[in-house]
């Protein structure tokens, strides 16, 4: 049994998940990193360049930066396995982890980095023109739009955040929302329409992102109230509609706030499952920055080390048998 049985199984990759991995590896745990069968490495690896993570002062490239974290934790004994978690049972002392591939994972302990995803508009020319004028983060691409024109489309706190901060950079933000009405805070809103860099448009919906070989031109847009369709010059549109954390497959399994992330107990990564941690984007949703997802990562791997210091497998065979 005790072959059969991993210290720590990672699910999902990412700067969480690849550090949470580096951890545990140099402490001899020798994680199983369960990085995701499609996009290993998280959102970064649709990343161009990222300036902002610390020890690269020429920037470097998203899915670089993953490569490297990758092949850091294998280094110091990690092993990836690229498949999709569909379900858990964490209701015993030893996890059991089942994947799409029809494969069983044991574990004393784990960690969980899905991390979260951006809503889509779901609009032609949105894929096409990701990382090329699309963009989801403005912390990460506002840079790169210095003295051009900017739309933000969304009417919450993180869309007047990132249009206050955008107008640094752009000659123009434009805030374009579905409705007449914004969810974000008065505070927020107040600030947004106090800034001269930033006009609205309401009552509109993008219905197109065109463009050329350089990246994004233009936006297609279409008035809810009158039908009326315009479009607006914009070489970077951030869609700051909201996020979807990753947490599905773990439905009941551990305590989950309505909107689906994860809950950590006050001041570490335990969730409500002892031996069972959680870091990056499928807890965290206000930073969402790959050097705090891995930060994120390295407090789970420590707190699963503590863990595992006081795990017994015989003693949780024993628990086992006797809750029959």
């Amino acid at each position: 049994m005790t072959q059969d049985v991993h210290d720590a199984i990672v699910i999902g990759s990412g700067p969480a998940g690849y550090t949470a991995a580096i951890y545990l590896g140099r402490a001899g745990h020798q994680p199983l990193i369960i990085a995701g069968a499609l996009t290993p490495g998280g959102q970064l690896v649709n990343t161009t360049e990222v300036e902002n993570f610390p020890g690269f002062p020429e920037g470097i490239l998203g899915p670089d930066l993953m490569e490297n974290m990758r092949a850091q934790a294998e280094k110091f004994g990690a092993e990836l396995e690229y498949d999709d978690v569909t379900s858990v049972d964490f209701s015993g002392p030893v996890k059991l982890i089942n994947t799409d591939s029809g494969t069983q994972y044991k574990a004393k302990t784990v960690i969980v980095t899905t991390g979260s995803e951006y809503r889509k508009l779901g609009v032609p020319g949105e894929q096409e023109y990701s990382g090329r004028g699309v963009s989801y983060c403005a912390t990460c691409d506002g840079f790169f739009f210095k003295d051009k024109p900017i739309v933000v489309v969304g009417g919450g706190d993180s869309a007047m955040e990132e249009a206050d901060f955008l107008s640094r950079y752009g000659s123009s933000v434009t805030v374009i929302h579905r409705r007449e009405g914004f969810r974000a805070s008065k505070i927020m809103v107040d600030r947004a329409v106090e800034n001269p860099n930033i006009t609205f448009k309401l009552n509109t919906v993008v219905t197109e992102v065109t463009g050329d070989d350089t990246g994004a031109s233009t936006i297609a847009l279409k008035d809810t109230v009158t039908g009326q369709v315009s479009s607006v010059e914009a070489n970077g549109i951030f869609v700051a509609i909201g996020y979807t954390p990753q947490t599905s497959f773990l439905k009941d399994s551990i305590e989950l706030d309505n909107d689906g992330y994860i809950m950590t107990k006050p001041d570490t990564t335990n969730t409500s499952v002892p031996g069972v941690f959680a870091a990056g984007d499928a807890v965290d949703r206000v930073y969402r920055q790959a050097i705090s997802a891995a930060g994120s990562g390295c407090k789970a791997a420590l707190d699963a080390q503590h863990y595992l210091s006081t795990f017994s497998l015989e003693e949780a065979a024993d628990e086992a048998i006797q809750s029959i």
